[in-house]
């Protein structure tokens, strides 16, 4: 079977997703996990839109060395010229240019004529092609752009160097059938060595079956994003895309290099890092994705598990009951359970891990795989806690001003405060907000049940305004107060962290 190569884009298109901003250690920790899934590409960013975005992909490009590592440029020199520097140090670099060809791009963004398009592109590979071999490019909104001028700016840019042409469904606009016969005829109008890739939007919902119809009529290189996060309505979803080609490999008959065990744990850490949830009918990664409700369903799947699964959650890294641990287990089965999901943890880290675990075990009676990843992910990449919280205490009711009494500590140091709020909750952020001295002005905030039944952890996603800075922060607990007072403290936390850092990445875009 014919590989097709994933070009992985969640840290760079994903992370356009609206209040899904990464910094570069959160990305470096992703591009991590995505080398480990198996991606043949990772698209790091764009390095000219901020200084925290170049630093990400440098110092993705030193330290991933099985993936190629890719940054985004304009059809501008100075965009070539960031790009390339960031790419300094990459073990596989890829520059990754992109020029709009549309008619309505042309008219009314550009204000350029088709033999401008053309000439720009030519001279921006052509520039870029004297420091790099390997150069993507991608003509914007090439759904929506007249065949014949498709296939001439291609063939210019593939003249001056270009090794793979991407064609982005870039607002969503095209369907499998015309999508699948534009493919086709650049496919025989381009020269056989080019590779043609695809980028798909899903503002019509179509952002997968898209690309599938372009791997059949001749794609081999598929762009895609963890969970299908992006732009407006997402983009074409990595685990969709891959789990078709496995589970229909009699149809389709292409594989790919992802290691689909690790497709679980990956779409739970962009998740947890993007403070974004995955719906829970989500194909492939969401809650019920291998869940039956219905009577005959699950007499169906009791007799034999291929009446209704077309899969096994084995293969995406989840074990099939998910129930594995309770109060009774040690730190043997605790380690040997996260080694099976993928944790590398060491007997150092075990202990912190297992101290939560058995809180946790103390308010729920059985832990699931998602519980220990979610305190596996807390516990083994810790933000530096400036503040934490030690204790509080709630009043509320129909006849009380509900009112919030709260402890943190700072470096050895005990401050308390108190105050009222509108509802628990803002009373808490209240009290924290004397404590720390900012005022943050909420501007998102989010809560979902990670697991089911009335125990439950709670997972509580804020997003912060602190001095013109948008920090975000989570939260989880089997108490939603908590959870929302862990959420603020984090956020709070990552801004004075990185608060010098994000001003001048502010500054930079």
């Amino acid at each position: 079977m014919e590989k097709i190569v994933i070009f992985d884009t969640t840290l760079r298109d994903g992370e356009q997703s609206p209040g899904a901003s990464l910094t570069s250690e959160e990305k470096l920790k992703i591009s991590f996990q995505l080398e480990k899934l198996g991606v043949d590409i990772i698209e790091g960013g764009f390095p000219i839109a901020s200084e925290d975005d170049a630093k990400a992909v440098k110092e993705i490009g030193e330290k991933i060395k099985k993936s190629s590592v890719c940054a985004l440029a304009r059809c501008k020199n100075q965009d070539i010229d960031v790009a390339l520097k960031s790419l300094e140090k990459a073990n596989k670099p890829r520059l990754h240019l992109f020029l709009a060809t549309s008619e309505i791009h042309r008219k009314y963004k550009l204000n350029k004529a088709k033999s401008e398009i053309v000439r720009i592109a030519k001279e921006s590979v052509r520039y870029a092609k004297k420091f790099i071999d390997d150069i993507e490019f991608s003509p914007e909104d090439a759904s929506r752009t007249e065949i014949d001028f498709l296939i001439e700016v291609s063939k210019a840019v593939i003249e001056e160097g270009a090794k793979t042409i991407n064609i982005p469904d870039t607002v969503g606009y095209s369907n499998p059938w015309e999508f699948g016969e534009m493919i086709k005829m650049l496919k025989e109008n381009l020269p056989d060595d080019i590779i043609l890739s695809v980028h798909c939007h899903n503002d019509l919902g179509l952002a997968v079956a898209n690309s599938l119809s372009a791997i059949l009529n001749g794609a081999k290189q598929i762009e895609c994003t963890i969970n299908g996060i992006g732009e407006r309505a997402g983009n074409a979803s990595l685990e969709e895309i891959v789990m078709n080609l496995k589970v229909r490999e009699d149809y389709f008959k292409f594989t790919t290099d992802i290691n689909t065990k690790e497709i679980y744990k990956t779409s739970r850490l962009v998740s947890s890092l993007t403070g974004i949830p995955v719906q829970p009918n989500k194909a492939i990664v969401g809650e019920n994705a291998f869940r039956h409700e219905a009577g005959i369903h699950q007499d169906g799947v009791l007799k034999y598990r291929g009446t209704y699964e077309i899969m096994s959650p084995e293969l995406i890294g989840l074990q099939g009951d998910q129930l594995v641990l309770g109060k009774h287990s040690g730190r043997h089965a605790l380690k040997s359970r996260l080694q099976d999901l993928g944790f590398d943890i060491k007997n150092s880290e075990l202990e912190k891990v297992f101290q939560r675990f058995k809180q946790l075990s103390d308010k729920k009676k059985e832990i699931t795989d998602i519980d220990l990843i979610v305190i596996a992910e807390e516990e083994l990449t810790p933000l530096k806690p400036f503040y934490s919280l030690v204790y509080f205490h709630i009043i509320s009711g129909t006849s009380t001003i509900p009112s919030a009494t709260v402890r943190l500590e700072k470096e050895g140091k005990i401050y308390e405060d108190a105050s009222s709020g509108d509802g628990p909750v803002e009373a808490i952020y209240r009290a924290i907000d004397r404590i720390t001295g900012l005022t943050p002005t909420l501007k998102e905030y989010k809560i979902n049940a990670i697991t089911g039944g009335k125990d439950a952890q709670g997972e509580v996603v804020v997003t912060l305004e602190i001095d013109g800075i948008r920090t975000s922060g989570k939260g989880v607990s089997t108490d939603v107060i908590e959870a929302s007072a862990k959420a603020y403290i984090t956020a709070i936390n990552y801004y004075i962290s990185k608060k010098d850092l994000i001003k001048k990445a502010y500054k930079g875009t």
